[in-house]
């Protein structure tokens, strides 16, 4: 590479790595979005030419030219399926979870308990567990209304029933929190999907087969086939989804007027001849496979889509008010320990380790990018079980640990020329959380460190024989002969 590309090459990496990092290790939705394109970020010319630099004389297993991947809990949603049955609010009654009209009937006939908009309840079980509780808490008239039926016959022949409704502020707040609850699992189920990579299906139209991401599918279905089923976006539960309609076909069923035919021959000649090669959205089956239908509570896509949106628009104000997000845990240098706050994981990898970070920060004076690469070095050391002091490698990474700790190891940095070097400035693991807590600390500068970036100057001492070499020599002769002819 030429003297000066390598120069410029170097003023990126010394002024580019935090713009960088943002676009690959910011733990927000953002970056899960956008996480094809920071891969491709990291694969870019110059990260090629840093370590494809480095690896020149490294064995091909020590070369990673791709960011691996830190083990995530997901948050927010509950690993454990809820169980099948649901109990009367009353008695010690219980109902299968997908019969839960026995259940309404039996509160009605048995406890004249009506509950309304049942249809509107995100979460059927965890609302009668919530009001099982309230009701054996208080008495049923402090939340309920009574209804008086017969009011004209005698006393004895009337019944008083009661309505649990969203009139009463506890439950409409609690079928809120039931509805955003669904809301961000349904989104983590298709933002799980979405970058799926393992989908298989066949196509219910030619019978190809198609692997790899959803979208594939779906998009030759509308292309080759004219069935849009809507973007791919804008689906979740996909492979059920795609189950339902090869079932209604398999039963000879056309999905838009769904009528049933005699053969699959008919059945096609009909789909096509009418144009009914799409599904029918006024069917409420389809509702659950699409995300609109979970935005808002107690509206379908419908009212969704039929509402008028001026008014929003003239409100350029953005109100954050209501967002809410998980806390991002950031993962142990050395084991698989997670914190959610970096104050913890200091605190456990000095108790644990014997790795004092901020203490090693304030001794060697590292600023942001230094400290980035320090973490990415470690982990790249700890990733191939290898000491980054003694160079010493181990089958298991438990092994590595216990050497680094028992020779205290772990708790002193290699050479600063070994790990402060521009190919850590890139992530090794694609997303370490760890990464997004460090800054610089502007009361723990020493006078090694600078205030600013090193930039270094482009070598010019051959400026004179490149422009004598300069193809733009023979452009400005043949100009200047152009112009003595005129």
């Amino acid at each position: 590479m030429p003297a000066g590309q390598r120069a410029r090459a170097v003023r990126r990496g010394a002024d580019g790595p935090r713009g960088i990092l943002a676009s690959h290790i910011n733990p927000s939705v953002n970056t899960h979005i956008h996480r094809d394109n920071a891969k491709q970020a990291v694969l870019s010319e110059e990260h090629k030419w840093i370590v494809g630099n480095y690896c020149r004389d490294k064995p091909d297993t020590e070369c990673i030219l791709e960011p691996l991947s830190l083990p995530e809990s997901p948050g927010g949603v509950d690993a454990v399926e809820s169980p099948p049955y649901v109990p009367c609010i009353f008695c010690t009654e219980c109902y299968v979870l997908a019969e839960q009209n026995q259940l309404l009937k039996h509160m009605i006939i048995e406890h004249k308990l009506v509950i309304a908009d049942v249809k509107l309840v995100a979460d059927f079980r965890s609302y009668i567990l919530y009001w099982k509780r309230r009701f054996a808490e208080q008495p049923i008239t402090d939340f309920c209304s009574v209804i008086r039926t017969n009011s004209k016959a005698p006393l004895e022949e009337q019944d008083n029933y009661f309505l649990l409704c969203d009139v009463l502020p506890e439950d409409r707040l609690l079928r809120e929190q039931l509805q955003q609850k669904r809301l961000k699992e349904i989104l983590e189920q298709q933002q799980q999907e979405r970058y799926d990579t393992s989908f298989h299906s066949v196509c219910m139209f030619c019978d190809q087969e198609f692997t790899g991401n959803r979208s594939v599918l779906l998009n030759h279905m509308a292309r080759e086939h004219a069935f849009n089923i809507g973007l791919p976006d804008n689906i979740v539960n996909c492979y059920e989804f795609l189950a339902v309609l090869q079932g209604k076909l398999d039963n000879l069923q056309c999905l838009y007027c769904e009528k049933v035919f005699r053969d699959k021959n008919t059945l096609k000649d009909h789909m096509r001849k009418k144009q009914h090669r799409r599904i029918n959205a006024k069917n409420k089956e389809y509702d659950k496979f699409y995300i609109i239908n979970y935005l808002e509570f107690g509206k379908s896509w419908e009212e969704v889509q039929s509402e008028d949106d001026r008014e929003l628009l003239d409100n350029l104000e953005e109100d954050w008010s209501d967002w809410e997000e998980y806390p991002v845990c950031a993962v142990c240098l050395f084991c698989e320990q997670q914190a959610d706050t970096t104050e913890k994981l200091d605190l456990h990898m000095q108790k644990s380790h014997g790795f004092h970070f901020p203490k090693i920060k304030s001794e060697h004076g590292l600023n942001f990018y230094q400290q980035v690469k320090l973490v990415n070095f470690i982990r790249r050391e700890i990733h191939h079980c290898r000491c980054y002091n003694c160079q010493e490698k181990f089958e298991s990474k438990q092994e590595l640990i216990s050497h680094m700790e028992e020779t205290k190891h772990i708790a002193f940095l290699p050479a600063r020329s070994t790990w402060d070097q521009p190919q850590y400035y890139f992530p090794t693991y694609e997303n370490d959380t760890l990464l997004c807590t460090l800054s610089d600390s502007e009361d723990a500068k020493t006078e090694d460190q600078s205030e600013e970036v090193p930039v270094v100057s482009e070598d010019i001492s051959g400026l004179k024989a490149l422009k004598q070499s300069s193809v733009l020599n023979q452009l400005l002769y043949k100009e200047n002969r152009n112009q003595e002819k005129f």
